[in-house]
């Protein structure tokens, strides 16, 4: 038989908060991260950024610079920074920080784009100063794989590393991924997640000309919702060898058992609900998780017309009969949406949500829409015990990874 694949470490950082416990703790007592910005970028004055985020206001890199003994967040990228401190966060939950069998761990890491400030920052001095030269270190803080270079060197991973870009499915096709190479046997321990920082001017810029952004804020799945929200940040699961985690004495979250991913083939911005439920269809199978089994679902849930009618479409059709068995979230809602560090924040959250046996509610609902009629959590955070989770990460492109793990 395969090996079995446990989380045994949990890392973030978003605008709902540093660090897991934060997170949690604002998302289940239903605190939004997002709020109105308007910022004016401090060299160009026609640049205006306004409208709903969730951004990170303030990063405390104190622990990570502590475990290096030097201000290794000093010269980063907001993308590197904020992969190193949930990864430090995880590997300290993990119980793993210089243990000897990181050295043979690998690292599979997704983001949607690389350091975005630093290339913003590239074209600033060239275009709008008239510099004749930018930043030498532009190329490696901007650079996709950037964060994955960083974690290792940080932390002395010595295996496979690399990333991996799916546009907001990355970080969950890395953790998908991740389980594989332990099933394999290939590593007993692999560092995945994904980070993101796409709250610069240019991308914000470039996300409001693609008419996908919310005027207000994230309503996932409620009449009158007007389309997605940005956030930042990153988030980190350390996936292990079940029996290696055990014998270690390892806190185990819960069990990763089903992986499924498909692409589209069909269109770059709008979803397919054919192509979407492949991907839920393979991860139950790969799962051997029976439909009628109570699952809460950590919906993509985006808040767009169109994703969220296409996400009903498809579990209506996956989960079938009594649906009032099932709980749906969509956390979204609260931190806006980290783009390449979603569907790991997704799934992050919703191991913490199967583990206490609660079910986060779904902010900024304005009230039923008939085309997205599934069993929402909705309100304060309720009571819900589920058998396993079922996490859906539908992304730009016809890229789809969709994750479920069982309480441990």
């Amino acid at each position: 038989m395969s090996p079995r694949v446990a989380v045994t470490g949990l890392g973030c950082v978003s605008g709902l908060g540093q660090g897991v416990p934060a997170s949690w703790a604002a998302l289940t007592a239903g605190v939004c991260g997002i709020r109105p910005l308007s910022q004016r970028h401090p060299d160009v004055d026609r640049m205006v950024k306004e409208g709903p985020a969730a951004p990170i206001d303030e990063l405390d890199t104190a622990a990570v610079d502590a475990f290096a003994g030097r201000r290794v967040t000093a010269q980063l990228d907001p993308v590197a920074a904020y992969a190193l401190v949930a990864t430090h966060e995880a590997l300290a939950d993990a119980g793993l920080l210089n243990a000897p069998e990181l050295a043979d761990a690998a690292i599979l890491y997704g983001g949607a784009s690389g350091g975005n400030e630093t290339i913003e920052d590239g074209y600033v001095r060239i275009l709008t100063k008239g510099q004749s030269t930018v930043h030498p270190l532009t190329v490696p803080k901007r650079m996709s794989s950037a964060a994955v270079s960083h974690i290792s060197m940080l932390f002395g991973v010595r295996g496979l590393a690399f990333a991996i870009a799916s546009a907001c499915a990355s970080s969950a096709h890395a953790i998908g991924e991740a389980a594989h190479m332990i099933r394999a046997g290939r590593n007993k321990l692999v560092i995945a997640g994904g980070a993101d920082a796409s709250l610069n001017f240019g991308s914000w810029v470039s996300w409001v000309a693609l008419r996908a952004m919310a005027s207000d804020t994230c309503r996932p799945f409620s009449i009158d919702r007007k389309g997605m929200v940005l956030g930042e940040g990153a988030a980190t699961v350390v996936l292990e060898d079940f029996d290696h985690a055990r014998a270690r004495g390892a806190t185990i979250y819960a069990e990763l058992i089903g992986v499924g991913a498909s692409s589209d083939a069909a269109h770059l911005t709008a979803p397919s609900a054919q192509g979407a439920a492949a991907a839920v269809r393979g991860a139950y199978t790969d799962a051997s998780l029976d439909p009628d089994t109570p699952v809460l679902v950590s919906a993509h849930g985006t808040g767009t017309p169109l994703n969220d009618k296409t996400e009903t479409e498809v579990m209506r059709g996956i989960l079938g009969g009594d649906l009032s068995r099932h709980r749906v979230i969509a956390t979204k809602s609260a931190h806006g949406h980290l783009l390449g560090a979603g569907g790991a924040l997704q799934f992050l959250h919703a191991v913490l949500a199967l583990k206490n046996g609660v079910a986060p509610p779904i902010l900024n609902y304005l009230g039923p829409d008939p085309e997205c009629d599934l069993p929402l959590a909705l309100g304060a955070t309720q009571a819900f015990e589920a058998e396993a989770l079922v996490s859906n990460s539908f992304a730009f492109g016809g890229l789809n990874s969709v994750l479920i793990a069982r309480r441990a």
